[in-house]
Parts: structure tokens; sequence; C-alpha cells
């Protein structure tokens, strides 16, 4: 078994090794990994964090030993906490990051990081100040930073960056946690999670006071939630079929 971590920014997650290949997620800097299977040009990884695999470009990423995962994984995680941060090289020369990437990598990496970041788990109510840093970030299938997020990667984003772990996709996030039975019940920061026609969850979203949730959809956006679903009032109909909503924390 290799292993390996990202030192860059942001490097796309490919569903198959190839550029043209849909992007399935990010990793973000510092994220560490397994390597299942390598290529000339490729590797599939399997994601420390959340155990999500796919494919990822050789030459964006650095190989290192077991040891050195281990260490990871005994490691507690310090997350960048600006939208946009730097870290710099042994040369001077700077590159940015972004919100939630990994910053115990850093030493390392041989880089050097002087901004802020969050080290603790936080309190419940923290989630929906932490999801309007978000707020009007574009939609981007398979996206995870602030420039380009999806409805998965946004709520996975705004629980990482207070101490708790979910999954990757909108069906895995909820086979987590407990089960609402009502909207009443919910409180900020719970998740709704939504489905199409054949039942399957396509979508999720993270409840705020007053039956508002904020979801990624066009955009990063606040909307009116009742128990038919969510009600996008610029389109005036409801965009997504309530499923369930959960309690992760």
């Amino acid at each position: 078994m290799d292993y390996g971590i990202c030192n860059l920014s942001i490097v796309p997650l490919r569903a198959e090794a190839s550029d043209a290949s849909e992007m399935v997620s990010q990793v973000l800097y510092g994220e560490h990994f397994k390597v299942l299977e390598t290529r000339k040009k490729w590797s599939r990884i399997r994601l420390a964090l959340d155990s999500y695999e796919g494919w990822i470009d050789n030459k964006q990423y650095r190989k290192i030993t077991e040891v050195d995962y281990t260490q990871f994984e005994q490691k507690n995680l310090e997350l960048s906490s600006d939208l946009v941060d730097f870290v710099t090289l042994p040369d001077n020369q700077l590159f940015s990051i972004c919100l939630g990437s990994n910053i115990s990598a850093t030493s390392f990496l041989n880089h050097r990081f002087e901004g802020k970041c969050v080290t603790k788990a936080q309190p419940k109510d923290f989630l929906i100040e932490t999801a309007l840093l978000y707020l009007n970030t574009p939609y981007l299938w398979g996206g995870k930073t602030p420039f380009g997020i999806d409805c998965s990667g946004f709520t996975q984003m705004v629980y990482k960056l207070n101490g708790y772990k979910l999954l990757r996709d909108a069906s895995m996030q909820a086979t987590q946690g407990e089960a609402l039975s009502f909207i009443e019940e919910s409180e900020p920061g719970d998740l709704a999670f939504f489905d199409n026609d054949e039942g399957v969850i396509t979508h999720v979203g993270i409840i705020m006071k007053d039956n508002y949730i904020i979801h990624a959809h066009g955009k990063v956006r606040i909307d009116r939630l009742d128990h038919s679903g969510i009600f996008n009032y610029e389109e005036r109909n409801h965009t997504h079929k309530l499923r369930v909503i959960k309690r992760i924390v």
C-alpha cells in the first residue's frame, strides 16, 4: 500500500483516470490518503477524511510513508479559517490555500503558515456562522471551496470546520445521525435531505432558524423550508422535495 498527501491548494478528484473525466470531488491542501492503484500518470486514492475514492494526477500530490500517514491520522486537525490565505515555501514564494485546508501538514511539507485556524470542535450554533461564509459561492459539481461548491461538499466543509465528520455525498450523509419526525423538532445546524422522483436522495442543506435553509443550488443561497421541501421565492415554486431531517450534532 502506498500513501500520499496533497501539497497543492486544490486538486481535482476524478471518476476516471483522465483529465476529461468528471470531477467527483476535490482534494484540499494538507489532506492525506491511501493510494489504491498507480498507473503511469494517475493514481486511484482513498481519502482519510471520508474514505471517498477517485483518481488524482500523479503530478499533483506528494508520496509519503506509512509511518507518515499514521502520524497524520493521530494529529488533531488544524484548519485554515479564512476564505483565502497563503502558505510560504522555503524560497519565500507564496501560494494560496482556501478555507478548510489542513494546516497541520505545513511543517511536514516544509511550508510556513501564519494565518488563522481552528483546532477543536465548536458549539453547534457555530455551524450557521460558518455556513454564511460560503454565501453566494457558485455551484460546482464536486467542489469543496469558496470558489465553487456542491450541496454535499458545502455541508461536509461546514461540519468539518466545526470539528464534525460528514461523508462526502448527500446519499451517504443521509445515513448518519438521528432522523427527526417534523421540521418543528429541528434546530439550526440540522441537515435536511431531499430526493428525486425515483426516491434517491440527491440534495442536502443546513437548517436555519425560522424555517429557512442554506444550501448550494446555483449558488449557496438561503430559501424557505416547509413540509413539502424548499420554496424558492425567485422561481415561485418548490425546487426540492423534502425526504428526511437528520440531527448529526
